[in-house]
């Protein structure tokens, strides 16, 4: 999963949950220092906020309305989240200080799962019911055997200062990781060995893995990056970009359907596998961090504090949606009962039918 954008619509951090979200990313953009340049949220940022945090934390559980069986759950459940996955009757999110929450009931309760790193942690797939990754901040990449109940520490780079964005599992055993300045690990061990490679030539920040109902394997990054894999990852193809400015996902909609979206509002939609876009109107230059297509075929896709766009006809048209968040999302997701979930700023909220 990526990172929220730095600009909150106003309004958005009216609430000490709000304030609490944009800590927790200050610190995550914080880790983002490229060589030489780039983002550099200093850390006496980190150290200010480190001494307001517990009076700010027990302000909050106070008058936090969250229910959960304990307070620190209340306080993750309401926390930065950046990826979440639904796997049958289970919803697990991840996000800022290592929280991984856990819910056998859709989202209406949570558990706060006990994690081996405090780094934050961005992206998480299960390829079925039992085998679970998430990747993250420090280099690092987490395993589950057990359903997301338990997670141990699989892997973690050299170099602290690699940060993994997003992991898609075909299998049990062949999966990939990408990320921050190009970086692609692959495993065909189930994560007992990793292997990096070089799949593009510039330092660009991967953003985020998709898997079609075909197979192919889909990136999305930095600078108009776009690749495709039909052949179970061992090789990328460059698709050729229809904007030079970052995308943050492709949501594959059939074999050959896909929708693409980014930075300004950018919405392209391609019939042909990528081979050819098509601009879809949008008025509103926002970040779009995310889409998702709901079981009844409905399209959201979502980002920036307040900005939420909805299609009814497979992604040709989209309409603004008003579901009353005013914070920023970064995953969007569907309960086991159809109600749309969102993670971001404000932790998990539930969404009304869109």
């Amino acid at each position: 999963m990526i990172l929220l954008s730095d600009r909150s619509a106003p309004g958005s951090g009216s609430s000490l949950a709000g304030f609490l979200g944009k800590w927790l990313r200050l610190r995550s953009l914080a880790r983002f220092r490229r060589p030489g340049g780039g983002w550099t949220a200093g850390d006496h940022h980190r150290g200010a906020a480190a001494r307001l945090l517990p009076g700010l934390l027990i302000a909050w559980l106070v008058v936090c309305p969250c229910p959960a069986a304990d307070p620190a759950t209340a306080l993750a459940a309401r926390s930065l989240l950046l990826d979440a996955q639904v796997i049958g009757n289970t919803v697990i999110a991840v996000g800022a200080s290592g929280h991984i929450l856990r819910s056998t009931d859709g989202g209406a309760t949570w558990e706060l799962v006990k994690a081996p790193t405090l780094a934050t942690l961005t992206g998480i797939h299960f390829p079925d019911a039992q085998h679970g990754w998430i990747v993250g901040h420090d280099a690092i990449i987490l395993h589950s055997e057990d359903g997301g109940r338990t997670w141990t520490k699989q892997y973690q780079g050299e170099d602290l200062q690699v940060s993994f964005l997003d992991v898609r599992f075909l299998d049990a055993q062949t999966g990939f990781a990408v990320g921050a300045y190009g970086q692609f690990l692959a495993t065909t061990d189930g994560g007992r060995t990793w292997t990096s490679r070089r799949i593009i030539e510039e330092d660009y920040f991967l953003n985020r893995l998709s898997i079609g109902p075909a197979g192919s394997l889909y990136i999305a990054g930095e600078h108009g990056t776009l690749l495709r894999s039909t052949d179970r990852g061992a090789s990328w193809m460059p698709i050729q970009a229809p904007y030079d400015g970052s995308f943050y996902g492709i949501l594959p909609l059939g074999p050959r359907l896909l929708l693409a979206h980014g930075l300004r509002g950018r919405i392209y939609r391609s019939e042909d596998d990528g081979d050819s876009w098509q601009l879809v109107p949008n008025e509103q230059r926002v970040l779009l961090a995310t889409a998702v297509r709901l079981r009844d075929g409905t399209i959201v896709v979502a980002g920036q504090a307040r900005s939420f766009f909805v299609s009814r006809d497979g992604g040709a048209s989209f309409a603004a949606w008003s579901p009353g968040l005013t914070t920023g999302v970064a995953e969007l997701a569907e309960a086991p009962d159809g109600q749309p979930l969102a993670f971001g700023e404000e932790g998990v909220t539930h969404l009304p039918a869109p």
